[in-house]
């Protein structure tokens, strides 16, 4: 996936690291929360870890990302109503990975 690249000075873009404290890591139910959050929004979302990276807003690449108890991901928000996004897409996080 590729988010697109803010202009030189353009502060716009959010972003946060979470530590996955779920033992059985990413699965089905939690990802599909997460989708499911994600698409309320128009921005792009993205979750890295390491070299690889998923559109948050597809299941089956966030659920091959392998994610697993303990890995640390980062996640990056850009758009018109990235605010809002991101702060949802940490809740929704906290509460189930």
């Amino acid at each position: 996936m590729k988010l697109a690249v803010p202009e030189k000075g353009d502060d716009r873009m959010r972003s946060f690291v979470y530590v996955i404290t779920d033992r059985a890591g990413i699965h089905a139910r939690p990802a599909g929360i997460v989708v499911k959050e994600a698409k309320k929004y128009d921005s792009e979302i993205k979750v890295s870890l390491g070299e690889k990276s998923a559109d948050a807003k597809r299941l089956t690449e966030l659920m091959s990302m392998g994610i697993r108890y303990g890995d640390e991901i980062a996640v990056e928000v850009i758009g018109e109503d990235e605010a809002a996004a991101c702060s949802a897409i940490e809740t929704v996080m906290k509460g189930n990975l």
